[in-house]
């Protein structure tokens, strides 16, 4: 929990510039998910807003978008006003794997999009049976 917290701080530290602009935020802020709700980045999302709701003073909606493995969330961003307002908890699916697997995305994942910070953090794996006698990925 101190280390998700930690996160949430760095998130709102990243958002400091905007704060220094006049009337920011002067309404509702949107996290959009692109994924369905009730899974790890909701639940991550939801918490983020309502840290970020109490630091702003502002609404901070969650917007699930699923669709697509996740681009259709994404694309709907990447279209959206680069005004602060409109965020992405994008995932590995949605800037790593979507951009070699689809050909046609709607977002470009490294030209459309300003990072911000890292929220979560979590390992992946690869796995064999053990009969296969495999030790190394190579």
């Amino acid at each position: 929990m101190v280390r998700f917290l930690s996160q949430v701080f760095l998130v709102l530290a990243a958002c400091a510039p905007a704060w220094a602009q006049p009337a920011f935020p002067s309404k509702a802020v949107t996290i959009v998910v692109p994924f369905p709700p009730g899974g790890a980045l909701d639940i991550v999302a939801r918490a983020l807003a309502d840290e970020m709701r109490k630091h702003l003073g502002q609404p901070v909606i969650v917007d699930n978008r699923a669709g697509a493995g996740g681009t259709l969330g994404s694309g709907i961003v990447a279209r959206a006003t680069p005004d602060g307002y409109t965020v992405l908890l994008g995932s590995v699916a949605t800037h790593a794997i979507a951009p070699g697997l689809y050909r046609n995305l709607s977002y470009d994942a490294l030209k459309d999009f300003a990072p911000i910070t890292q929220v979560t953090a979590s390992p992946l794996l690869v796995a064999s049976s053990a009969t296969l006698g495999v030790k190394t990925l190579p």
